[in-house]
């Protein structure tokens, strides 16, 4: 694994402060042909295969090895701009799927894809603001919201005909971030760690638990 994609699940352990057993670095696939027979022509340079053997949960996160080498010479963590916003947002999605999934079996839970995919876009949102404020730390980038949830399409190739269901996704994360941007105009001006309690909160809520926190706050 390059250190670019461990940088950036340390980035989201971080944030939500967890404590799962398991590394993305265990469970990383490069070599299609390592997956099995059925997974080797899914479309896409992310995936996470994930699979019950009596009662044991077996996980493959697959990352194309061109997007890591991409990754590893334009690390996000050395500054997020145009050329490589795009491989990350893909290698942060993989990483928060695998976290979402291992941290929701740890504590006997089951996660839908549903929250699998809004979790994902939340956690893109609020990664990217944190490697932009590394280089800028009082400008907001107003700009993210938009990029990430207006001009972003879903392929529908790559959602397999879900696309509904990327689409609720991406409009319950688009409303619960933009509830989120006040507390992180807020943190550019002065340090702020309350903003993470909250988020913390969310990441543990049930499935249904977030919609219904999104819908409150929608109303609010």
């Amino acid at each position: 694994m390059t250190a670019a994609v461990g940088r950036l699940e340390a980035l989201l352990t971080s944030i939500y402060d967890l404590r799962v057993e398991c590394r993305v670095a265990d469970y990383l696939v490069t070599d299609r042909q390592s997956l099995p027979g059925e997974c080797r022509d899914a479309p896409g340079d992310e995936q996470l295969f994930v699979t019950a053997v009596d009662d044991e949960l077996c996980m493959s996160l697959y990352l194309d090895p061109a997007l890591l080498e991409r990754l590893e010479r334009r690390d996000p963590h050395d500054g997020l701009d145009a050329d490589n916003v795009a491989d990350c947002w893909t290698a942060l999605e993989g990483v928060s799927h695998f976290l979402c999934v291992a941290h929701h079996a740890g504590h006997d839970r089951t996660v839908s894809r549903l929250t699998l995919e809004l979790q994902a876009e939340i956690d893109k949102y609020v990664a990217s603001f944190l490697l932009l404020r590394r280089g800028d730390p009082r400008r907001f980038p107003a700009e993210l919201h938009a990029l990430l949830f207006r001009t972003a399409r879903v392929d529908p190739v790559l959602a397999a005909g879900h696309e509904p269901l990327y689409r609720r996704a991406s409009r319950y994360a688009a409303s619960f971030c933009r509830r989120l941007e006040p507390r992180l105009r807020e943190l550019c001006r002065r340090e702020d760690g309350c903003w993470l309690a909250d988020l913390r909160r969310f990441y543990r809520l049930s499935d249904a638990g977030k919609l219904r926190h999104i819908e409150r706050l929608a109303t609010a």
